[in-house]
């Protein structure tokens, strides 16, 4: 049975709590990282952090929301959601930011145009 090109966006890649990568990554589909990554991370479409993911570098989706921890620059083209018990240590260049009561945020957010505009 021959795939659309719409199914590989629906996909959802998953990594694991308990898988550590170090490295880079790529998807053109939807991500969910519950483990930790010491590189950085692009995806074409829906980026979901977990609990307990550790993420260590530059980390480029459409949409992310994050659970967990991340130390690096986040460019989201469209929304970036923190939720209650997130931890972020760098700055943000969103459209949409939202940002949850209890969640911790160090660094500088940018909103309005998205990174993929300002690099026109």
């Amino acid at each position: 049975m021959a795939k659309s090109n719409n199914s590989v966006i629906e996909d959802v890649s998953i990594l694991s709590n308990g898988i550590k990568i170090e490295g880079n990554i790529f998807s053109e589909g939807n991500v969910r990282i519950d483990g930790k990554v010491i590189g950085d991370v692009t995806v074409n479409g829906n980026l979901t952090l977990g609990d307990n993911s550790d993420l260590k570098g530059e980390i480029k989706a459409t949409n992310i929301t994050i659970s967990g921890k991340v130390e690096g620059t986040l460019n989201s083209s469209e929304k970036l959601i923190m939720e209650s018990n997130s931890e972020v240590r760098g700055d943000i260049n969103t459209k949409i930011l939202v940002v949850e009561s209890g969640a911790k945020f160090n660094g500088k957010s940018t909103m309005g145009e998205s990174y993929k505009e300002k690099k026109s």
